[in-house]
């Protein structure tokens, strides 16, 4: 039996404006108007905390996040004061946790859990992956909500992966098998399941973001998918996210805003000056062959500067992208107001530089492998509802 890790929280700065950010309205609006109130939820592969962020804020008491990654763990715990404030953060594999000594310790009984949601690893799906579907080992974790979901049975369940997991191969070597395989396992078990992809553009972050999200629920309708997206007229713009933000210090000194800091060095600093806002280094011409090196016009989001009148590409592992205007890479700061996340929340670990590594996630990547907080919200309110009407 795994011991169970309770990470003890500490006090989360909030001394900073956040005008910017819709999420920081629809927070307290739905604390106020909670249709999930006294809901139950558990969170698996929890990382940085975009997904709980918006189970929370539709009303949902998260009773324990699950995540292995000892950075998002210490992350999730900086913020609990005001975030998490119900939930036992657990580092842990999922795997290895003995699901009924954590029935017992969360005072459960099969059935009685609302929700179980959680973003299994996607790269073994993702087309800049290697498509090693389950074949890798981080592409079986998808069927541990499986697991889970016969140990709890939970009134809902929410997954998120890449959309290319609609035609990712299972091991009989079926184009689409995996989502079928997961959809049958679900169903065995009494679930009716619904998916659709979300650009997360249409809920007012500054991202353009395709990522698919099923849905099951027990009971007697099946969970449909009510969102009508914006008007791209109303699309949340990369100027707009990371406005207002001072100067970012460079790495080693304390930010005046949390996590605001600039790691690019010397020599990025001076390629990324040959390119135009919105633009990208391989399609710098005017560029002296030595400052583009081997990059092919392939290479569209290396040495990308973003541009401040629409959205930003989605925010990727591999490479942090450019501020439109200044020479230097965006701060993890900027990729939280790019993601939605609200200012008050900090995260934790620490600040890699572009070809550098860290045994576990860097800020950078838990923004990027996270679910922006306004879409988590709009599905989980939506789920509320649903468990509300039937």
């Amino acid at each position: 039996m795994t011991n169970l890790v309770l990470h003890r929280s500490s006090n989360a700065s909030s001394e900073y404006s956040s005008d910017h950010n819709a999420l920081e309205f629809a927070l307290e609006k739905s604390r106020r108007r909670s249709v999930a109130k006294g809901k139950t939820a558990i969170s698996l592969f929890s990382g940085g905390g975009g997904l709980d962020i918006g189970v929370e804020a539709a009303g949902f008491k998260t009773l324990a996040c699950i995540e292995k990654d000892a950075n998002c763990c210490a992350t999730l715990s900086s913020n609990q004061p005001k975030y998490f404030r119900h939930a036992e953060i657990i580092n842990a594999d999922v795997n290895a946790v003995e699901l009924n000594a954590l029935k017992k310790r969360l005072g459960l009984r099969t059935g009685d859990l609302d929700l179980l949601f959680g973003g299994p690893p996607c790269q073994t799906f993702s087309q800049i992956g290697k498509l090693q579907s389950l074949n890798d080992e981080r592409g079986a974790l998808l069927f541990t909500m499986v697991k889970y979901a016969k140990a709890l049975m939970p009134k809902a369940i929410i997954i998120e992966n890449v959309k290319a997991l609609l035609s990712a191969k299972n091991l009989r070597g079926e184009t689409g098998g995996v989502v079928r395989d997961l959809s049958k396992a679900l169903e065995n078990l009494g679930y009716k399941v619904s998916m659709q992809v979300l650009n997360s553009a249409d809920f007012g972050v500054a991202q353009s973001r395709k990522r698919l999200f099923i849905v099951a629920v027990r009971g007697i309708g099946a969970f449909e998918f009510p969102f009508a997206p914006l008007p791209k007229s109303e699309y949340a713009t990369v100027g707009a996210a990371i406005s207002k933000l001072p100067k970012p210090v460079l790495k080693g000194k304390t930010p005046k805003f949390p996590n605001h800091i600039d790691i690019t060095p010397a020599g990025d600093k001076h390629r990324i000056s040959f390119v135009a806002e919105g633009e990208y280094l391989a399609k710098t011409f005017t560029a002296p062959a030595s400052v583009r090196g081997r990059l092919s016009p392939k290479d569209t989001t290396k040495f990308l500067r973003l541009g401040r009148a629409k959205q930003s590409n989605t925010l990727r592992c591999g490479e942090i992208f450019f501020h439109p205007s200044q020479d230097r890479y965006l701060t993890p700061r900027e990729y939280m107001r790019i993601h939605g996340f609200p200012d008050d929340y900090v995260l934790q670990g620490p600040v890699r530089g572009r070809s550098g590594s860290v045994r576990d996630l860097d800020q950078h990547r838990q923004v990027a492998n996270s679910v922006p907080p306004l879409v988590g919200l709009a599905v989980a309110r939506a789920v509320a509802e649903h468990l509300k009407s039937n």
